[in-house]
């Protein structure tokens, strides 16, 4: 018999439609029939989720919004499927998305093609790579190369620019994500080892625990990082209002 910890498909929906306001509740069902949920149910064939079930449906909502994976992919992923090593599953869902057939197929583009790729300036290029936010590459003739997999983030941060964020203020960013890096670091090898070691030689059921283990901590820690900025921004405002 299901504990109250368990939630009805409308009371899912409303408390992770504030983080994604597209859900539904025929989204989550088609979830189900993808065969990507599997909630119990009441006798009368009422559908209930566990806090299992929800950590993992926020996981494939993480995964579409954030890294555009197709539902097949995200499937294979938490089932631990396509037998490659449990480093290279974590890899594989931490990369972004490819975002056009000329980034796919060059990975590194001259910096003097910027205006034209992105519609940015060499110069705010090289400002993200001074500020640490990417990593100019260098030819054999000395050019500077950018990697086509930076370039949604170099978007992101030329749109910041429109609330006056340039990126010599991005730099905190970086000192932030090389912290939460050898967190991460800890953490999973931790539940690797609780797994059954860490020489990354697992069973697809634990390749599938472990790249869900890193996506929950993306989540929740985003989530503890929003919600503390969110915070503090109030107070500065309230503050002002003295």
């Amino acid at each position: 018999m299901p504990d109250a910890g368990y939630l009805t498909i409308g009371k899912v929906v409303k408390r992770l439609q504030s983080q994604y306001p597209d859900l539904s509740i025929s989204k989550v069902r088609y979830l189900e029939d993808e065969g990507l949920l599997t909630p119990s149910r009441t006798p009368s064939g009422y559908r209930l989720y566990s806090q299992s079930d929800i950590r993992r449906l926020e996981t494939i909502l993480y995964l579409q919004k954030s890294r555009f994976m197709p539902l097949q992919v995200i499937k294979d992923q938490l089932e631990g499927k396509g037998g490659e090593s449990l480093s290279s599953a974590i890899v594989a869902s931490l990369s972004d998305p490819e975002q056009d057939d000329d980034e796919v197929t060059s990975r590194l583009h001259p910096i003097d093609r910027m205006p034209e790729l992105l519609s940015v300036s060499v110069t705010f290029v090289r400002q993200l790579s001074e500020a640490g936010i990417i990593v100019l590459k260098t030819s054999p003739q000395g050019r500077y190369l950018v990697d086509g997999h930076d370039f949604p983030l170099i978007r992101t941060c030329s749109e910041l620019q429109h609330f006056g964020i340039a990126p010599k203020n991005l730099r905190q960013y970086v000192t932030s994500a090389n912290r939460e890096s050898a967190l991460f670091e800890q953490a999973l090898v931790v539940f690797a080892r609780k797994a059954g070691g860490v020489e990354m030689e697992q069973t697809a059921e634990t390749r599938g625990q472990f790249a869900n283990a890193l996506q929950q901590m993306l989540i929740l820690t985003s989530r503890v990082h929003d919600t503390l900025l969110k915070r503090q921004i109030k107070k500065a405002f309230s503050n002002m209002d003295e």
